[in-house]
């Protein structure tokens, strides 16, 4: 994306003023043509609400942009959508807005997906003065990579895209990467990875990426995505409409490669490990079946009663990786189940840990930046419907249990390190068009999650 926050500007720009509904009708005493206008326009200030006043040559002179009695932050990331091409900057706002969330939400909302459209014009840029606007592109910038890679088509967005993308993010913020691939799974003893991925195509080989950044010494922070760039469901065969948005059941890769960029740019003081198992749930002669009884990195075998729950097999190998890293907190962001939006809807991604301290800092972290969660409990009822006859545990809970994502986070939990866990259970998608929100590819959940870190290892 162009980076529509500006650090200066010495050329012409129109001034934003942005009221509250209470403070409007007094703004505009001392302002009477943008007065009248506001009359005939019925401007008073609703959140919202925008009003282009132009000069006496019929050119935009300045705007006015009306926040009700709300948080500024979503009239912001809703105007860099409205507004025509050009440079713009906040000229009022209401005491205590903070300058960095304006920008943010207003470069937020300037995302577009334009790959595979004809090249648009110019988009419309903002100068914030007091925000670091260094920090704000940074964090902007990271969410529309999630956002880009969820958007793009599993033909373009394949297990081989993905390393590319995570050795670039290496390379650029001195990271170190490894990648095993293919049977080089067995090898390395990532059975599960290579059970779910070992279906594709060759040129789409299974494979795990892990890569470390920061000083040793430092409290480690693992963070763990679901990377399936395509789930046809496997031989339990998703039907068509299931399988229409399959593009982004890598949702929880691009999460952790994004909030992994936040904080290698952000040079906190901690030390990283992102993991990122990647596979192509796909149906060929060598796919998992019903039945099987697959080996996991930990030693616990796991029957497969259902091919379509793929996601949290290569997730268990991976939070088993963590484990062995004894990390200080380990986080995992994965598109993983359909039971989680009957619960909260897309617009809000349910997380799951036993650790009260980190959930009250997630959950303030989240407030703070606008980035909604809501807490689930990792409910130990439903731990006995994940038994199986044959194995260990199975990847199918029994019917009776009901709720599907509690019951694949308390899957989860039996490979996750006993230091503090917390599991995501991300939408990842913006199922229709609203003010700074267009349908598509989302990034949920990673602003607050990198408030959280910065705070918590400050």
């Amino acid at each position: 994306m162009s980076d529509v926050i500006l650090d200066a500007w010495d050329g012409p720009s129109v001034p934003v003023h942005a009221f509250t509904e209470a403070e409007t009708a007094a703004a505009l005493e001392a302002d009477s043509f943008a007065a009248a206008l506001a009359r005939i326009s019925d401007f008073k200030g609703k959140a919202g609400q925008l009003l282009l006043v132009p000069d006496a040559k019929g050119d935009l002179d300045r705007v006015l942009l009306g926040l009700g009695e709300a948080e500024p932050e979503a009239a912001f990331r809703a105007l860099a959508a409205r507004l025509p091409a050009g440079v713009y900057r906040l000229a009022r706002a209401p005491q205590g807005a903070s300058p960095d969330r304006v920008a943010l939400a207003f470069a937020l909302g300037g995302y577009r997906f334009d790959r595979y459209k004809k090249p648009g014009g110019e988009r419309p840029r903002l100068l914030v003065e007091g925000c670091d606007a260094a920090e704000v592109r940074q964090v902007a910038q990271a969410c529309a990579l999630a956002r880009d890679m969820i958007n793009t088509p599993a033909n373009d967005m394949g297990p081989l895209q993905i390393e590319t993308i995570a050795r670039e993010i290496a390379e650029q913020h001195g990271a170190q990467i490894t990648v095993i691939e293919g049977e080089g799974l067995l090898e390395a003893n990532y059975p599960a990875v290579h059970a779910v991925g070992r279906a594709a195509d060759p040129s789409r080989a299974p494979r795990f990426i892990e890569m470390r950044w920061g000083e040793a010494g430092k409290p480690l922070i693992c963070v763990i995505g679901k990377g399936v760039v395509f789930d046809t469901g496997g031989l339990d065969i998703k039907p068509s409409a299931g399988m229409r948005l399959m593009k982004k059941d890598m949702g929880g890769a691009a999460h952790a490669l994004a909030l992994g960029r936040m904080i290698m740019a952000g040079r906190l003081p901690v030390s990283l490990a992102v993991l990122v198992p990647v596979v192509e749930n796909a149906i060929s002669g060598d796919a998992m079946r019903p039945g099987d009884v697959l080996a996991s990195r930990k030693g616990l075998s796991i029957e497969v009663g259902n091919t379509d729950a793929e996601g949290r097999l290569i997730l268990a190998d991976a939070l088993t990786r963590a484990c062995e890293l004894e990390p200080a907190l380990t986080i995992d962001l994965a598109t993983l189940t359909g039971a989680a939006r009957i619960a909260l809807g897309p617009q809000l991604p349910p997380f799951f840990t036993e650790d009260d301290e980190l959930a009250a800092q997630i959950e303030a972290a989240a407030r703070a930046e606008s980035d909604p969660l809501w807490r689930m409990p990792l409910w130990k009822p439903y731990a006995d419907a994940l038994d199986s006859d044959v194995a260990d545990i199975k990847n199918d809970p029994d019917g009776w249990a009901q709720a599907g994502s509690v019951t694949a986070a308390l899957f989860l939990q039996r490979f996750a390190p006993p230091s503090p866990w917390v599991h995501l259970d991300i939408f990842a998608w913006n199922p229709r068009n609203r003010p700074g929100f267009p349908a598509g590819g989302e990034a949920q959940a990673v602003r607050g999650l990198y408030r959280m870190i910065r705070e918590r290892f400050a």
